[in-house]
């Protein structure tokens, strides 16, 4: 499968945080990595390649050197993004059944509007051996948020603030229609009444497709941030490993509400599978820290691109575009990790395998958003810098994207874990 295929298929896949990691499980798998339970001991071997999950919405996965470790590659994304999380499922009002919502991460509202819906996440079952996580996916046009008529709201057009509340919950079907926890039940294989809770999400089942004369742009929900999973897993896939470097690949979760989770990089759980990796092997604490001073994390979460309507939403110096390369987040205020040294030795990687990167940065009267890594940085003390791919409608239940870029990142994570450095001090680097 070529690279853009394989991202739009994990993109089509990723239809909620549980279903992305499942997928990213799937292609490891194919990979011939080998499953590891946090719950049970961890019996490593120095060349194998495993991954682990928290969650079922956040996944590592590492490979190990024969060597002893002495620095590690890590390129992190997120799982998650903007929709809006099911509170219940039958609501009845004005002669209908709707379901009653709240949102989840800062979204653009007006475009979840007047498009088919459905259902994703995943549910806790009873079974006889007690309780199960099942992956649940309606896979049919199940669901919509109905706009007002202009004729009832002449202003709408002039500015609308929505009331999630009251302005976006979605139709289900007639007062009295089937259950929704019938069809919920019969998608995880159980009984309705064999449903205990759930993790349930509104998705928008359109598929990833490219636009324009020569498909130089695709279009897709979760392209912030499953475009970058999707292509560092590649890159990560891809690369040959390194003597006494460990190679290691995550996507966190909850990113886009403050990754304040368990299974968010304000969680323990990188620090957790890092230490844990280093105690299976045998070494020690002076070992962890200097392996942690001789490591570079990149931090992949999407960028701005320059709006062709809007061009002045961006900085003039620091406009990255579609297609132009990977983008090297910079901020002053340290909402991106980067810094001079982590972005020139990335830089540098880059350069040498002739991937084209750009800068952004936020114009000075506008603040931006933040991303995981100066979350992460909270606990793992490596170098890191933020990287990502440039888009537009950031945040929409439909966003926009350059279909060159996808070979751009996958080919700048493999040169990324394949590339031997060597930290010799406090900013000084041998290549």
């Amino acid at each position: 499968m070529d690279h853009i295929s394989s991202v739009f298929s994990f993109l089509d896949a990723g239809v909620s945080p549980w279903h992305a990691a499942a997928e990213s499980v799937r292609r490891l798998e194919e990979a011939g990595f080998l499953r590891l339970e946090e719950s049970a001991p961890w019996a490593l071997a120095p060349g194998g390649s495993y991954y682990v999950t928290r969650n079922g919405s956040a996944v590592l996965a590492f490979r190990l050197p024969v060597q002893p470790i002495r620095g590690w590659r890590l390129a992190l994304s997120h799982s998650d993004a903007p929709t809006w999380r099911v509170k219940n499922t039958c609501v009845e009002q004005a002669g209908y059944t709707k379901l009653e919502t709240e949102g989840y991460g800062g979204m653009l509202m007006g475009t979840w509007l007047d498009r088919p819906l459905t259902l994703a996440g995943r549910v806790v079952v009873r079974t006889a051996e007690g309780l199960a996580s099942r992956l649940v996916y309606l896979d049919r046009d199940l669901l919509t948020i109905p706009s007002v008529a202009i004729h009832f709201d002449r202003g709408v057009n002039d500015g609308r603030k929505w009331d999630p509340q009251v302005d976006l919950q979605p139709l289900y079907g007639e007062a009295g229609c089937p259950a929704l926890l019938e069809l919920i039940a019969q998608e995880a294989g159980v009984a309705p009444a064999d449903i205990l809770t759930w993790d349930l999400c509104l998705a928008v089942r359109q598929k990833a497709t490219r636009i324009g004369p020569d498909g130089a742009f695709f279009m897709s929900p979760r392209i912030d941030d499953l475009e970058c999973a999707a292509t560092t897993l590649l890159g990560f896939l891809e690369s040959e490993p390194q003597p006494a470097v460990a190679g290691v690949w995550g996507m966190l979760d909850n990113e886009e509400v403050g990754s304040s989770s368990r299974q968010g990089a304000e969680g323990t759980f990188l620090s957790d599978t890092l230490h844990r990796i280093l105690h299976c092997l045998g070494q020690d604490a002076q070992d962890a820290w200097q392996i942690a001073a001789n490591s570079l994390i990149l931090s992949a979460d999407n960028g701005h691109a320059i709006h062709p309507n809007h061009p002045e939403k961006s900085d003039p110096q620091n406009a990255p575009r579609m297609n132009g390369g990977v983008v090297i987040k910079v901020n002053a205020s340290q909402k991106y990790t980067t810094d001079a040294v982590s972005a020139a030795l990335f830089e540098q990687i880059c350069r040498e395998a002739q991937i084209p990167v750009q800068r952004f940065a936020n114009r000075a009267d506008m603040p931006g958003g933040s991303t995981l890594g100066n979350l992460q940085g909270h606990s793992i003390s490596s170098p890191m810098l933020d990287i990502g791919l440039a888009q537009l409608a950031m945040h929409s239940a439909v966003e926009t994207a350059g279909t060159k870029d996808i070979a751009h990142m996958t080919a700048a994570v493999r040169a990324f874990y394949q590339r031997p450095f060597t930290c010799c001090g406090d900013g000084l680097y041998s290549l």
